[in-house]
C-alpha cells in the first residue's frame, strides 16, 4: 500500500481538510510517486469536489500559487 493509496483511502477526509486550509507537502520520488500522489489528488477532487478534470488540476494550480501544495521530489 502507498501513500496515493491511502490519500484514495480517506479521500472525503482529505477534501474535507484540503477545504479547511490544511497544506500538502510531498517529498520524494519524483518519476512515480509524486505523479500518483497528485493524481489522486485529482481524483479526490473529481470524487469529492464534483469537478471535471480541467477544474480539479486548476483547483491544484491554485493550491500551488497560494503555497498549499508544493513538492520536494527527486
Amino acid at each position: 500500500m502507498y501513500v496515493q493509496h491511502r490519500l484514495l483511502e480517506h479521500g472525503a477526509e482529505v477534501w474535507q481538510w484540503l477545504q479547511e486550509g490544511a497544506h500538502v507537502y510531498v517529498c520524494g520520488d519524483a518519476n512515480r510517486m509524486a505523479k500518483d500522489v497528485h493524481d489522486a489528488l485529482l481524483t479526490i477532487a473529481e470524487q469529492q469536489g464534483q469537478q471535471t478534470r480541467e477544474q480539479a488540476e486548476q483547483y491544484l494550480n491554485e493550491l500551488r500559487k497560494s503555497k498549499r501544495y508544493q513538492k520536494d521530489v527527486y
